[in-house]
């Protein structure tokens, strides 16, 4: 019973972190939507970088694919994983898409992944991610850093265009 109870408050804080990127996300204009940020990204940017986060989450943590499957990068870049590199490929992928698209896209990721939590027992969350893993870091940890610090992250990153 108690761990309905963690499993409750997880979902609720996922939700309440995806509402609150999601209201600063409205409150952008068309132009804003695609100015980038000191660091060069725009909010489109770092919305398509979420979409391909929630995918890591199920297809690579949740369900174990490959890198290269789940990122749509070569066997060379996924033995040598590098998250700038991988990041600024997810970026330059989305560029010729529009704001829209990539919201309405991260929106039915989003949507995915909240089904998918909501199917999976509190106790599997629990349990280490990589078998061989001496920490034992539970896949929980992959979840909420993919779910709500990284969109507390971005919201952060997007808020600065306001």
């Amino acid at each position: 019973m108690l761990n309905n109870h963690y499993k409750f408050a997880l979902l609720k804080s996922i939700q309440r972190e995806w509402d609150m990127l999601l209201y600063t996300v409205e409150r952008l204009t068309p132009e804003q939507m695609v100015t980038p940020d000191s660091g060069g990204w725009s909010p489109k940017d770092n919305l398509a970088h979420l979409t391909v986060w929630l995918k890591a989450l199920t297809g690579y943590h949740m369900d174990h694919k490959s890198a290269e499957e789940v990122f749509g990068i070569s066997k060379e870049m996924a033995e040598n994983f590098d998250f700038d590199r991988v990041n600024a490929n997810t970026v330059e992928q989305s560029r010729g898409r529009s704001a829209e698209d990539i919201l309405d896209e991260l929106k039915q990721k989003y949507a995915e992944v909240m089904a998918r939590m909501e199917s999976v027992p509190f106790e599997e969350l629990l349990r280490p991610r990589f078998p061989d893993d001496p920490g034992k870091a539970p896949l929980l940890n992959w979840v909420l850093g993919n779910t709500t610090e990284h969109f507390r992250e971005h919201r952060a990153n997007i808020e600065k265009v306001l």
